[in-house]
């Protein structure tokens, strides 16, 4: 009789570990995008592309040295300047005529975060090109209306074909993401994506430092 109830046993305690691991496996699970993510999500915007999935265009928090800025469309202007042939005002519409690009990149933030994101916007070199670009230029300082700064060789810029954003995910920039403009630069560290961007500044200053770099950021900011 014991050599029967023993294999009884171990069976039942064998179906028992099975049910448990079959419970555990058909126990709701955290989905890969949290509901956190998925209420920062504007309405209709874009979240999937090429089979990859994109992530929200407005982030968890703000990490901006004065907050999120507001910025009048009627009265804004884009200033290019310094090293060009003239220098030019630009209004929103101005810039939003030229030739359109669009691609996936991802935001590599140094706070350990990433966003990737379907960006549209035109090329930088096409802004430039129309105030003429000094052959002494080698530099790009980006200036924003919240007082930031960063910079950009201005040969990285051309031979990347990095582009001014002012659409994310199929959506109008919001003003979290640096409406009406923002740099995306692409293979570059966070801070060297300027936000709310209203000059663009031709320098011969290669060594020129932003407002993080002039606080010990590295200025290559490669990734």
């Amino acid at each position: 009789m014991k050599k029967i109830i023993i294999p009884i046993i171990l069976l039942v305690l064998v179906l028992f570990m099975i049910v448990g691991c079959s419970d555990k496996t058909t126990e709701p699970t955290l989905d890969a995008v949290t509901s956190a993510t998925l209420s920062r999500y504007r309405e209709n915007e874009v979240r999937e592309y090429e089979g990859a999935r994109l992530d929200p265009t407005i982030g968890p928090r703000d990490n901006s040295i004065q907050g999120v800025q507001t910025v009048s469309i009627d009265e804004y202007k884009l200033k290019l300047t310094g090293l060009v042939d003239k220098s030019l005002d630009l209004e929103y519409n101005d810039v939003l005529a030229l030739d359109a690009h669009e691609r996936k990149i991802t935001l590599y933030c140094v706070e350990g975060w990433d966003a990737t994101i379907l960006w549209k916007g035109v090329l930088l070199k096409d802004i430039m090109d129309l105030a003429g670009i000094n052959p002494q230029a080698n530099t790009v300082i980006f200036h924003a209306v919240d007082g930031y700064t960063t910079s950009l060789p201005l040969e990285d810029i051309i031979d990347n074909q990095l582009i001014l954003a002012y659409s994310a995910n199929g959506l109008e920039l919001p003003p979290e993401m640096g409406y009406p403009f923002i740099v995306v630069a692409e293979n570059k560290l966070g801070y060297k994506w300027a936000r709310w961007v209203s000059e663009i500044e031709l320098s011969d200053d290669s060594d020129y430092r932003g407002y993080w770099e002039d606080r010990g950021y590295n200025n290559e900011a490669d990734l």
